[in-house]
This record gives C-alpha cells, structure tokens and sequence, in this order.
C-alpha cells in the first residue's frame, strides 16, 4: 500500500524523523484558513500517490493565506499522471540551502535490502540513476544487523555527504530505518532531504509503500487505506477475502495461482486482437480454495462490472483437483441464482490437471447453458474474446 505524502510524514514523526507539520485540506476555503494557522509563507502540495508533482503543477508557493487558497483552487482537481487531486497538504514554506536524496528498499533481485543516497536530491532519481549512476551511493543492509550507526556511517561516506551534516543525516538513516522495519514496509524514501540556511536537516517530501501481507501485525495500518479512492468492487472483493484487481476490459478472468491467472491475462490479450480489441476486465486468483463459496464470491465480484460481457474460468487442477472446482462452479451457479442474481453472462470454462476429465463431466451433466467447456488455454481465450465481442 502506497502512502500519501502527508501519510509518510506522520509515520516519519511517530520515529522521531525530523520533518514539517502540515494540514490537509480538500477546498480552497479550508486552504485560505489552514495558512492563516501556519503564518508566513507556505507550501501547497499535491496529494496523488505519484512522482513529478512539481512538474506537473502540483506544488506552489505562497505568500498569503489568500493566495494559498488560489493555489489550492489550481491544484484541486489536476491530474497528474492519471491521478487526480483530490486534496492538498498545506505546509510551512522552507528556506533550502541542500537537497539530497536517502530511502531504503527492497532489493528483490538481489534478496536483500538496499539503502541509496545521493548529494543531489530534488530531481527524479530514476533520471540520476540513469545520467549520472556513480552520483548515487548503493549500499547493501544486512536484515539482521539493519542500519547501525556504523552502517549509516557507511551510506554517508559512500554518497560523500559533508562533514558538516554528516552526523545529522546518520541520525535520520538510523530513524528511517526504524521507520522501514517496525512498519513493515517495502520502501522509505525522502527527496528532498534537505539542509536549511541554519544548518538543520529536515525530510521535506516522505514516500512509503507498507507490506500489505504485515498488515495482520498493524491493524492501525487500516486507518491508512484511501477508501475514496479504492475501486468499489476491489473494496468489496477485499471484504471478501479475494485476490482481486480490476482491469478495463471486457473479459472477466478467474484462475487458480497467480502464475497461471497473469498468463490468462496475456492470452486472453492476445486473442482479442482479433475480436475487436477485447481485453481482460481483472485478475482474480482464488488459489487453492475453489470451493462453491469461493467461486460464488468470485463471480459476484466479476459479474457485477458492467463492463464484463463474457467470463473465463481458467483452473489447472493440482492439490485442489478439478471435480472439486466443477462442483464448486455448479454450486455457485446455484448459489447466484437462489440468491436471485443469476448468471446471465457466458463462462467459458477450461479445466487440465489432477481430475480433469470428470470435472469436465460434472460440468457437462449440470447442462447450464451459460457454460461452454473448452479444452485448451488458447481456443478458450479465443472463445471468450469472440463472445465478448458478440454480447
């Protein structure tokens, strides 16, 4: 789960990570009032979980609270890189003599974790990555001894920080990662970290993306969920305990392993090239747990896009075998109907693996016309397409 910015800097607060205090606000009117609170100049800022914000006018100056509420008027509503702004972060303006850049992440290509830092924060990292790669200190962190002083003092040396800030910046490393373990996340980044005219440092910008599979340790995590923003029916496949994203297309996928459900989707691509551009409408991996509730569950979830015109069950049998996914299918089917939201939509159902052959005689001998038994990947993929091109 990406974190707004507001969001990070209060996790960065909660861990003594020195930083500025702010309001977020959602109109013009509360903008004008929250500076007038703040005094002096401030900041108004963007709140969509993307880079590049001050390039796309996302961040501007103020000198008064009446001017903070007309910045507040240009920014509520832009979108920036497809996100729209909803609201604004007010905070104090601050006078930069540095920028510089930390974070820590996860490594998965190397299994492990990495801290990075740089002399020149405030531009995108990926483009000092690319342009300049031996401005930007890489420094693996061992997970069990983490970010001691001696390996902040390490992250400073190689990313040649100033004596003068040093010992500040090994302190906020230490506090970031206090931030990155006891939060469970996948990154912690700050660009800009910067020294003030008086020589102090302070993160400006904070970026976090918390593990959603640790949510189970931090049920205060839940507070933090953007429930505005969540598509309605991923909010209500959560609920449900389903593995669920919902895409734009037009044809509904549900598979067994995320392996096997991402090629589906691929396929299912693929073939639409020739049925009139049709795509997959979501992933849905319901694992090994293919019972007639899951399924149900499922195809509720599925259904109710109005923009699914054609479903395709996608199981390859393996501990779970697929006599067990076809009675769950039939229950289902029947579950939706009693319920009084029958499937009216075509499923296209292609069963392999542990049990195959019966499954598909379950199916067959249920006799409901809105299944149609295909027996490889590929023809299904096509069939799918061709019928949500055709509804």
């Amino acid at each position: 789960m990406d974190l707004y910015e507001y969001q990070a800097k209060d996790l960065f607060r909660a861990h003594g990570v020195p930083t500025q205090t702010g309001e977020v606000v959602r109109d013009p009117d509360a903008a004008r009032a929250a500076a007038e609170r703040i005094g002096g100049a401030v900041v108004v800022k963007a709140q969509v979980k993307t880079g590049g914000r001050g390039k796309a006018g996302g961040v501007k100056l103020a000198g008064t609270p009446e001017e903070a509420a007309d910045k507040a008027q240009a920014i509520l509503g832009l979108d920036i890189k497809g996100h729209v702004v909803h609201q604004v972060l007010v905070t104090g303006a601050a006078d930069i003599a540095e920028e510089y850049y930390v974070s820590f992440l996860l490594d998965r290509a190397n299994r492990t974790y990495l801290a990075m830092a740089s002399k020149e924060g405030g531009m995108e990292i990926e483009q000092l990555a690319v342009e300049r790669p031996e401005a930007l200190a890489r420094i693996p962190v061992d997970a069990i001894t983490g970010c001691d002083r001696a390996k902040a003092e390490q992250i400073t040396a190689a990313a040649g920080f100033d004596a003068a800030v040093r010992d500040q910046i090994v302190d906020v490393l230490q506090r970031l990662w206090d931030v990155f373990v006891k939060e469970d996340a996948t990154l912690v980044e700050v660009n800009p970290l910067v020294k003030t005219p008086d020589g102090d440092v302070l993160a400006l910008d904070g970026k976090v993306t918390l593990d959603a599979n640790a949510a189970f340790r931090h049920p205060d995590h839940a507070d933090l969920v953007d429930v505005a923003a969540t598509d309605p029916l991923e909010a209500r496949a959560a609920e449900k305990g389903l593995n669920y994203v919902k895409l734009s297309g037009s044809v509904g996928i549900i598979g067994n392993g995320a392996g096997l459900v991402m090629s589906t989707l691929d396929v299912v691509a693929y073939a639409g090239e020739d049925y009139g551009g049709q795509k997959p409408a979501n992933f849905l991996d319901i694992g090994g747990g293919a019972s007639a509730q899951v399924m149900a569950d499922g195809l509720e979830i599925i259904l109710g896009d109005p923009e699914v015109k054609a479903v395709l069950v996608n199981v390859f049998g393996g501990i779970t075998a697929c006599d067990a996914v076809a009675n769950g299918i039939v229950q289902a089917l029947e579950l939706l109907a009693s319920g009084g939201a029958p499937v009216t939509k075509p499923l296209v159902v292609r069963l392999d693996g542990n049990n195959a052959a019966v499954g598909r005689k379950i199916l067959q001998d249920a006799g409901n016309p809105q299944v149609e038994l295909v027996d490889t990947m590929d023809d299904a993929a096509r069939r799918v397409a061709e019928l949500a091109q055709g509804a």
